[in-house]
């Protein structure tokens, strides 16, 4: 059976207190131009839980915000099925949550590469966690 590269509702980091949760005691690392804020949950829920951001000190135009939103969206929608595949496996669940720290308007091709890295550091991190 095909995989579905989707980003649907139960996937998306919304409720605001597992984001407090998230920031406050999860980990966290940098791969430039991204600060990536994770959590494991190894009871419960299993799959991958995913939000993004951008600063409106960097961006001040939303349409700005935004099309740096869509594009990491986009980006880690066609790429997470490894990582989710091996969360499946473990029986474990994560929280991730991207800032976009650059300073200026990225192109897909760099944010699908840096993406890429993360999602490598994030399948590493959760087999050291296990």
């Amino acid at each position: 059976m095909a995989k579905q590269f989707t980003l649907g509702k139960k996937e998306r980091l919304k409720s605001q207190k597992q984001t407090e949760l998230l920031f406050r005691a999860g980990k966290k690392f940098s791969v430039h131009p991204f600060r990536i804020f994770y959590i494991l949950h190894k009871t419960g829920t299993t799959g991958i839980r995913f939000g993004v951001g951008v600063s409106t000190k960097l961006f001040k135009r939303s349409v700005d915000r935004n099309r740096v939103k869509r594009l990491v969206r986009e980006a880690w929608r066609l790429q997470k099925i490894a990582l989710q595949d091996q969360l499946n496996k473990e029986g474990t669940g994560m929280d991730i949550f991207f800032i976009y720290t650059g300073k200026e308007l990225p192109d897909y091709k760099d944010v699908y590469e840096k993406t890429a890295k993360v999602l490598i550091k994030l399948s590493q991190l959760s087999r050291e966690a296990i």
